[in-house]
């Protein structure tokens, strides 16, 4: 049922009974603010939805607004089931999004069960309310880019030419990332909406059509050493094999397509977005085998690249299981980007730490970014970033900041925020999230946890225990879901909301709920035995009872 442009709530006035649900509900609105596809509920990542209906929404938009400080409203799915008295330090939502029984963890089992209605797909800051656009992964992916950067080209992609695919929600953030690290960027996407929304919001330079002209153009830049971004219509299983015939052998190949879902997300070759939707509905079966065979290409293409001598990385959408399916016997011969790049920042419970102004003043986020940069003035790194996003970032939705903090930071910043709340330093709340791609929160083997040191890939008892530890801290909504980033059965992960409201109440709950949260990272790194973690561990006398 489409629905007139959906904007999140600003400024004092509230419409709920406290802050707490306020802030709730605004960020359930910025999702859709900020949703690819509004009209159906999606806000990124293929088919990941904020509530499984429309009927579902203002159900949960009701219950938000009738809530009490000491009520729990609980959502199955996109769905409001319950509303239980508890505590006024308990969760005010808790969430879980579809969740299957492990035996039945299966996109074909899941889509059963959609289309009757029963269950929804969350992906993971969509069904838990805390997505802010491009932005939510940027910092992270302009991060990996430094790290391979580092590793392999001298610290700079200046000269250098990555090629990737994908510009939705989450692929958005890869041309101004590239662009950040002085790169130039081709990034292929088969709906050309999303081209334009990329340009229109800031994140790619320009939009071009046809693959000799985005060459062309990209070529220029590398012998300019011009950072650049370009974002190329087509489809990476026909541009892809194109340049290796053509003998083009960019410096790094990636993909943020949505191949974690063959029906609802990748897009075969051969098919415009509106063909597919057609072949979609009319057969799905054939849809799913041309999608499969379409990734076969794409993924036979990238290591083809390696082979000539790109660094190759997969960038957690689960294409190399996909290739799989259709054939492609060393798929995996090319890793994940989080034992290449990330797990050393997971090792000391940093990760991407992120909050927003609920109030809607930009200013508040301007006054947090001068407080950071002084706070934190020793990381270099993290100082470099704010002044990256400050110049480069645009807001999109409720004004908002990401940047990478570690175990200990995160509690120290909670509370200089909720202290700039308190004293009107700030116009009003502020909400503390993170994408649940984090240190602690995630069972993903073909991601977060790929190749731990031992063998722990896909044990799920993690993010079970961040999400409980979190409830048991006090956070403000606690959501825990299957199949984010990789697709149904591939991941078990956990997020988490935390309101600064200024009172005094929330400075002692944002300093349990930001220690728990980072400190389950450390914890779940140091049982796998990384000695980075061990030594966190034991610096920050985190009680391990057989720590070593």
């Amino acid at each position: 049922m489409p629905r007139k442009k959906l904007k999140a709530r600003r400024g004092l006035k509230l419409v709920c009974r406290g802050w707490r649900q306020e802030a709730i509900l605004r960020m359930l609105q910025n999702n859709l603010e900020n949703a690819e596809s509004p009209d159906e509920l999606i806000i990124y990542g293929g088919t990941g939805k904020a509530a499984r209906n429309w009927a579902c929404f203002d159900a949960i938009v009701k219950s938000l607004t009738q809530l009490e400080d000491d009520e729990t409203l609980l959502v199955q799915s996109g769905k409001p089931v319950a509303v239980f008295k508890t505590t006024k330090i308990a969760p005010r939502v808790l969430i879980a999004n579809a969740n299957l029984v492990p035996r039945w963890s299966t996109w074909e089992v899941f889509h059963e069960l959609e289309a009757k209605g029963l269950i929804m797909f969350g992906q993971m800051t969509a069904g838990g309310w805390a997505y802010i656009g491009s932005q939510g992964i940027l910092q992270g992916t302009y991060e990996t880019l430094a790290a391979c950067a580092r590793q392999n080209f001298g610290g700079s992609l200046k000269g250098r030419l990555v090629l990737t695919g994908g510009l939705g929600g989450m692929g958005g953030a890869q041309p101004l990332a590239v662009k950040m690290n002085k790169g130039v960027c081709i990034a292929v996407e088969v709906d050309e909406k999303r081209i334009d929304r990329r340009v229109k919001n800031g994140y790619c330079d320009m939009k071009v059509k046809h693959l000799d002209e985005a060459l062309n153009i990209a070529q220029e830049a590398q012998k300019r050493r011009k950072a650049l971004s370009i974002g190329l219509l087509g489809n990476c299983a026909e541009t892809h094999p194109l340049l290796l015939g053509l003998n083009v052998i960019p410096d790094i190949v990636t993909d943020q397509t949505s191949a974690h879902d063959e029906l609802g997300g990748y897009i075969p070759m051969g098919l415009s977005v509106a063909d597919a939707a057609k072949l979609r509905e009319s057969s799905p079966d054939e849809y799913r085998r041309r999608a499969i065979e379409s990734i076969g290409v794409h993924v036979s293409a990238m290591i083809g690249f390696m082979r000539r001598g790109s660094v190759v990385f997969d960038y957690g959408n689960n294409i190399r299981a996909q290739a799989v399916k259709a054939g492609v016997e060393d798929a995996f011969c090319f890793k994940g980007f989080v034992p290449l790049y990330i797990r050393p920042m997971f090792c000391e419970g940093r990760g991407p730490f992120r909050w927003v102004a609920v109030s809607g003043d930009p200013e508040d986020i301007r006054k947090t970014d001068k407080v950071i940069r002084r706070e934190f003035s020793r990381n270099k790194q993290l100082v470099n970033w704010i002044q990256h996003a400050q110049k480069s970032v645009p807001f999109e939705g409720l004004p908002a900041r990401v940047c990478w903090l570690g175990y200990g930071e995160r509690a120290r910043f909670g509370k200089i925020i909720n202290k700039m709340v308190r004293e009107k330093t700030l116009k009003g709340p502020i909400v503390i999230t993170r994408d649940h791609l984090d240190c602690g929160s995630v069972a993903s083997p073909y991601r977060e946890s790929e190749g731990m040191l031992d063998g722990s890939d896909a044990i799920a008892d993690w993010p079970l225990l961040n999400a409980m530890i979190n409830t048991a801290a006090g956070a403000d909504l606690v959501a825990l879901h299957n199949g984010g980033g990789v697709g149904i059965g591939y991941s078990t992960h956990a997020g988490l909301l935390v309101v600064a409201d200024g009172t005094i109440e929330a400075d002692e709950k944002l300093q349990r709920v930001l220690t728990t949260d980072p400190g389950m990272g450390v914890v779940r790194h140091a049982d796998a035995g990384y000695p980075r973690a061990i030594r966190v561990a034991k610096a920050k006398k985190i009680k391990i009872p057989m720590l070593r």
